[in-house]
């Protein structure tokens, strides 16, 4: 396991770039991780992190975009409109939550 600085914060990631310990996640750094994937966060970004955040402590596994949809109430396209292409992936990643399971 790899440990890399981000928004001055060392960070232990797997060798895809995912952090790998939910409690050195922050605004701050998901802000960072955000700006490197091309994405400006608003308050519909931060409501889908936040979902995930808090999905991730209760279930043990980062959400798909299927659950994120039903369960946390956000429409599929506003996902894609919001994370474009790869959505799930991209979302986990600002999240600082593992790749979710059947993401390429």
């Amino acid at each position: 396991m790899a440990v890399t600085t981000i928004a001055n914060h060392e960070v232990h990631v797997d060798d895809e770039g995912f952090m790998t310990s939910y409690d050195e996640w922050d605004e701050e750094v998901g802000a960072a991780l955000a700006s490197q994937i091309g994405i400006d966060m608003t308050e519909e970004h931060w409501r889908v992190v936040k979902f995930l955040r808090e999905d991730f402590k209760d279930q043990g596994e980062t959400a798909t975009i299927r659950r994120v949809s039903t369960v946390g109430g956000i429409p599929t396209k506003e996902l894609f409109v919001l994370f474009p292409k790869k959505p799930a992936k991209k979302m986990a990643y600002v999240a600082g939550l593992p790749k979710p399971k059947g993401c390429v």
